[in-house]
């Protein structure tokens, strides 16, 4: 049995390091990241791919050990990004961020 499910799964996952160094991404967030540099972002910083308000975002996160979350459009594609904390034998390690392609319209149930 493969263990390393995430690397083909179709979810961009991209983790990085208290300080916000990549530290990994599977293949979907290697290709989504492609013009940026793929897998040779791995060892680089955060802040370094992101406008300054997305680095203050980023640096909140990580100091408050928060989540985020959001929608974007880009070329036509929607997507949810989200981002949040990840703990290594319950020390804070990081953040993780899935983004997933979402259908337009997506539905929505409302369950009690």
């Amino acid at each position: 049995m493969n263990l390393n499910w995430f690397a083909s799964l179709p979810v961009a996952i991209t983790l990085c390091d208290e300080r916000g160094v990549i530290l990994d991404m599977n293949d979907k967030a290697a290709v989504t990241f492609a013009q940026d540099g793929g897998r040779d972002l791995i060892g680089k910083s955060l802040l370094d791919c992101h406008s300054e308000s997305s680095q203050a975002q980023i640096l909140q996160m990580l100091q408050e050990k928060t989540s985020n979350c959001y929608t974007i459009e880009k070329g036509g594609v929607k997507k949810l990004i989200y981002q949040t904390p990840w703990f290594d034998e319950g020390r804070f390690a990081g953040l993780i961020e899935f983004s997933f392609v979402i259908p337009d319209p997506m539905p929505h149930f409302v369950r009690d």
